[in-house]
């Protein structure tokens, strides 16, 4: 074979070796840009990060100008969290002013249908139906310096002012409601009163609370952030492994 017939394999599979490795680079750096998602993993833990943040889009699409979170790239994410046996735990980051509230309570839903490990950690904000988002996990963190707005439930555009509309707005409110008591420590009176108060928000009615409000009254679990979910999720997860042990 002549010098010019040689084949370097070793210069060929390091070549592949780095395609390979930059596809899984792009292919993560897709996830973060587009979903808002990331997994990661080392020695001790892996988890999943979803982040909830602008505005929860429904089923209409809203202005290219806002920064919205998809409920029908949400809801999938959540699925293969819960089912891939790689990933033992789920961190929600949410900053989110609100949005639709039938996608909001569905993700809000299959957040608290997880077997596995949840955490929640409201930063900036955790507005309107953000609030069932941020109670939904297993255990809910909230930074003292973010808010959230409590307040009635709401339609946009032109609406029949009968009285079919307003029984149809209180069995909603009632659905939202109850979510939010059965996954805190909150009372419905309490929340209630929150969120008919006349004296704090202009020419509206409603709430803003803040961080340590939020724990006070037992709507949300405690006060932290990133390092104080992360450490209760690998108190979990340990506790989830050993559990698995003592049953094999």
């Amino acid at each position: 074979m002549t010098d010019d017939a040689y084949i370097n394999y070793d210069e060929i599979k390091d070549e592949k070796d780095d395609n390979e490795h930059d596809d899984t680079s792009d292919e993560k750096s897709g996830d973060i840009s587009d979903y808002g998602k990331v997994d990661t993993k080392n020695d001790r833990e892996s988890l999943r990060c979803l982040t909830i943040v602008g505005q929860i889009e429904g089923h209409y699409f809203l202005s290219d100008a806002q920064k919205t979170t998809k409920y029908e790239h949400i809801i999938p994410l959540i699925f293969d969290a819960e089912e891939n046996e790689e990933v033992e735990g789920l961190l929600i980051l949410i900053n989110t002013m609100g949005g639709d509230v039938e996608a909001g309570l569905a993700i809000a839903e299959l957040i608290a249908g997880m077997t596995k490990p949840t955490a929640s950690v409201v930063l900036g904000g955790g507005h309107s139906i953000g609030v069932p988002l941020a109670v939904a996990a297993q255990r809910s963190f909230i930074v003292p310096s973010a808010t959230m707005t409590l307040h009635p439930v709401r339609l946009n555009g032109m609406i029949i002012g009968v009285p079919q509309t307003y029984r149809y707005l209180e069995r909603m409110q009632k659905r939202i409601i109850g979510f939010i008591t059965s996954h805190s420590k909150i009372s419905e009176e309490t929340f209630r009163s929150l969120i008919m108060k006349t004296d704090e928000l202009a020419n509206d009615v409603g709430s803003i609370i803040d961080g340590r409000e939020a724990v006070e009254i037992g709507l949300i679990d405690q006060i932290g952030s990133l390092a104080e979910a992360l450490s209760w999720l690998r108190g979990k997860i340990q506790e989830n492994r050993k559990n698995k042990c003592s049953d094999s």
